[in-house]
């Protein structure tokens, strides 16, 4: 057995932060100086960058990744009797939110190598009372838009882009969060695009969207203390928005390096028995905001342990499918009915992945993966 005694943590947030400390202090201390925490020139600076990055021409910034979707559905007047359609296999916030407007949200099955679901049970799932769907671009892969685009318009859906895992990415050259109607994204710290905390923005075309997202973060007022509609308190700190001002730069050169990871990690695991490496489809360009393998014949728990004391960490994400969890046992879903998200949810393994994963790191990893299945 290969020990070593380098610990390779599954992502590490410190190493990008030495990386920019100067600019990160500098900024921090001009909005300490200025007085001006919430709201202000530095925030809406922030705004106009990440729309001309994301290709639209509205960003909405807020609290968090949650409170954007959340945000994007009650823009779209949805609530009592809709029905939206999205993913069991991803975080609960995408379908916490679908709950908390009043909706019901409808599960349908992914795809065993994109982790993405599957678009022909998406069409086969629309209803009279389907108003939206909310696609997951997982783990940084894109889903194929062109035909999901293409169902919704067919059924006069919305499209709302949960861009959480993902930002960066493109499909067809467009980058993600510009082709739905609206866009999504979380800038919690372990994301592509993270702050030092908590923070998300949503990203539209249409400028009526954008008015109504910016009243009903505000409390649902327009105007001081004249209430509009039934808001909540989601805004994105100027902290926040200077770090991400200063993050924004290097984005491109952080996902390129997470792609060059990948690539490398893709040349190992194809030629490896009992894993399935992770699909990109044709067309997208991912982010590799995590590199997700499936570890086959029930022995992903094994693994994980055998990496573990060879000093490789590694993370496992939604150990049990959103259609299973106590909380939408009323909804019906039975065990058995989505079983690739069930399978998934048992094989999957996210290796370390993060822009200054060094090469030496990269080897240990891959060495480790084969000492453990040789």
């Amino acid at each position: 057995m290969i020990k070593s005694e380098i610990s390779i943590p599954a992502f590490d947030i410190k190493q990008q932060y030495t990386t920019i400390e100067a600019e990160v202090s500098a900024a921090v201390l001009e909005v300490l100086a200025s007085g001006r925490y919430i709201g202000g020139s530095i925030v809406e600076g922030f705004e106009q960058k990440f729309a001309a990055y994301t290709g639209v021409s509205e960003c909405v910034a807020c609290n968090s990744g949650t409170d954007a979707l959340y945000l994007a559905l009650r823009a779209f007047n949805i609530g009592k009797g809709d029905e939206v359609i999205t993913t069991p296999f991803t975080f609960i916030a995408t379908s916490e939110v679908i709950s908390a407007v009043g909706a019901k949200p409808v599960f349908v099955d992914i795809n065993a190598t994109t982790f993405n679901f599957d678009l022909q049970q998406v069409a086969a799932a629309i209803t009279p009372n389907t108003k939206a769907i909310i696609p997951v671009h997982l783990f940084g892969q894109p889903v194929d838009m062109t035909a999901l685009m293409s169902i919704a318009e067919a059924h006069n859906l919305v499209v709302i882009e949960d861009c959480a895992q993902s930002t960066g990415a493109s499909w067809n050259g467009q980058k993600l969060g510009s082709i739905g109607h609206i866009g999504c994204f979380s800038f919690y710290p372990t994301k592509n695009l993270g702050g030092c905390g908590d923070g998300g923005a949503i990203t539209t075309n249409d400028p009526q969207i954008a008015a109504k997202l910016r009243i009903l973060k505000e409390h649902g007022q327009k105007t001081r203390y004249i209430y509009e509609d039934i808001g909540i308190n989601s805004r994105l700190d100027a902290i926040q928005a200077a770090i991400l001002q200063i993050k924004l730069r290097y984005l491109d050169i952080w996902n390129r390096q997470r792609q060059a990871i990948a690539s490398r990690y893709h040349q190992f695991i194809n030629q490896v028995p009992g894993i399935i490496a992770p699909q990109e489809l044709a067309g997208g360009e991912g982010v590799w905001n995590q590199y997700t393998i499936r570890v086959l014949n029930e022995k992903r728990d094994s693994l994980r342990s055998q990496l573990q004391e060879r000093g490789v960490n590694t993370m496992i994400y939604y150990p049990r499918p959103l259609h299973l969890q106590p909380v939408y046992a009323s909804l019906g879903y039975q065990t058995g009915q989505l079983p690739i998200a069930e399978q998934a949810s048992q094989e999957v393994l996210s290796l370390p992945m993060f822009p200054e994963l060094s090469l030496e790191e990269q080897d240990q990893v891959i060495y480790s993966l084969k000492d453990c299945l040789s």
